[in-house]
């Protein structure tokens, strides 16, 4: 059986044109809130001041610890500091080496990152994190604290101002999330 091999032929390089005809590439301008840029720092910056001080005024008051909803508060602004304080840190980094931080990879973990955290399943369902996880919480006490103060009228019982200033700062912090959260998704969904 006779076959034919393949033959390989060199192929020279198209000639240079001018730049009207082939204008050289521009990349997208960094919108001030994305990763790597001082927005983004400084919104990484506040989503961790504002998780942080709910956190201390939280678990300045003694007990915080007998209502679920402040318990609750206080893991998720723990998670919401770690995280926005290691972002701050790669946002650090990214304007100190003059990076850009629009790899698709860097922003798909950073989108994730904002709206889920990790994703956990239970019984087949996926559960959010990170996103819903800072509002659900001060939701949660938000109820709380309007129960105590409106409802029961048990405000010289408990700390009352602590907790609505704890919740407050929450709320803030998860303010400062959805914009990070928002330009990431919308540059991953942009690509």
């Amino acid at each position: 059986m006779f076959v034919s091999r393949p033959a390989v032929h060199p192929v020279e390089a198209p000639p240079l044109t001018d730049a009207a005809e082939n204008p050289p590439r521009v990349m997208m301008k960094d919108i001030q809130g994305m990763p790597g840029t001082p927005g983004g720092l400084v919104l990484r910056l506040c989503q961790f001041i504002f998780a942080a001080a709910a956190l201390s005024v939280m678990t300045s008051t003694s007990d915080f610890t007998s209502v679920t909803a402040f318990c609750y508060l206080v893991a998720a602004v723990i998670l919401q500091s770690l995280w926005s304080l290691s972002l701050a840190f790669v946002d650090i980094y990214a304007l100190l080496v003059k990076r850009c931080l629009r790899n698709s990879r860097a922003v798909c973990l950073f989108t994730i990152g904002d709206g889920r955290s990790s994703p956990i399943c239970v019984d087949g369902r996926e559960i959010c994190i990170m996103y819903t996880l800072t509002f659900a919480a001060a939701c949660a006490s938000a109820g709380i604290t309007v129960l105590i103060s409106n409802d029961l009228n048990i405000c010289s019982e408990n700390h009352c101002t602590s907790f609505q200033t704890a919740t407050a700062m929450a709320f803030i912090s998860w303010f400062a999330l959805s914009p990070s959260f928002l330009l990431n998704f919308w540059s991953l969904a942009s690509r």
